[in-house]
């Protein structure tokens, strides 16, 4: 049974994340109208615990994969011997094929973005705790250089695909959403003036960073996302009532 199951994946799955299709299920079934374990009414997502640690690990396995070797020179055969699994399972949890284990890779890498920042991101109610978060993002994405994991599976997938975009517009949400509550807990500390807007703060100071991201990934250079954080900070600061969001 194991090596009628390898068959029958091999001929589902392609063998490189840089193909663009797949032959037909041999039972005449798309993948869109084939039963899977995602619409079973088991569980919300149709998997047991157990399933979902096994999804969870073959994701985190492929995102260290791909970090390592890039989308364009990775294949299922190095996903499946770092995460020590078979086409068959491959299938199982990502039934639509190598685009659905791309977006749920670039999930992963998308909540890596907001962990990493933890845990200053969700404390930012004193100029310490802004400055500390400033340090620890720029620290991440130089430690991060040129390679942008999330932009290069992105690349491969299309940025403009309804999945792609959802997910970069969540993580942009919730990180808007983040700096606006710390700046508003800098109000309710008297540290920033109370007429200042959170959310229109938040914006600018987020667009500040993605430009200066961009910018260092072009050049190698953390100078403009580590002015981009500094004035928009110090921005902050000069609105304030307290000692301002300039270093010390």
């Amino acid at each position: 049974m194991r090596v009628q199951e390898e068959q029958e994946a091999r001929e589902q799955m392609p063998d490189t994340l840089t193909a663009k299709g797949r032959a037909p299920a041999k039972d005449g079934l798309s993948t869109k109208n084939r039963p899977t374990a995602k619409n079973s009414p088991a569980t919300k997502d149709g998997l047991t615990a157990k399933g979902r640690a096994t999804r969870a690990r073959i994701v985190e396995g492929a995102a260290e994969v791909l970090r390592e070797r890039g989308v364009g020179f990775t294949t299922l055969d190095d996903i499946r011997d770092r995460t020590a699994t078979s086409k068959s399972q491959l299938f199982h949890y990502f039934p639509d094929g190598k685009d659905e284990l791309l977006l749920a890779v670039a999930q992963f890498e998308a909540d890596r973005v907001l962990e990493d920042q933890q845990p200053h991101l969700g404390r930012l109610d004193s100029w310490e705790s802004w400055h500390l978060w400033r340090d620890t993002l720029v620290e991440r994405y130089e430690r991060q250089g040129d390679h942008c994991p999330l932009g290069s599976l992105f690349l491969q997938v299309g940025r403009s695909r309804p999945g792609a975009r959802a997910i970069v517009t969540e993580l942009l949400r919730q990180w808007q959403e983040q700096l606006a509550r710390g700046i508003r807990a800098l109000q309710s500390n008297g540290l920033t003036s109370p007429t200042l807007d959170p959310d229109r703060a938040a914006a600018a100071l987020l667009a500040g960073i993605q430009g200066g991201v961009t910018m260092m990934m072009s050049t190698g250079d953390s100078t403009h996302l580590r002015a981009a954080l500094d004035v928009g900070i110090e921005n902050l600061g000069t609105t304030g009532s307290g000692d301002g969001g300039g270093r010390a």
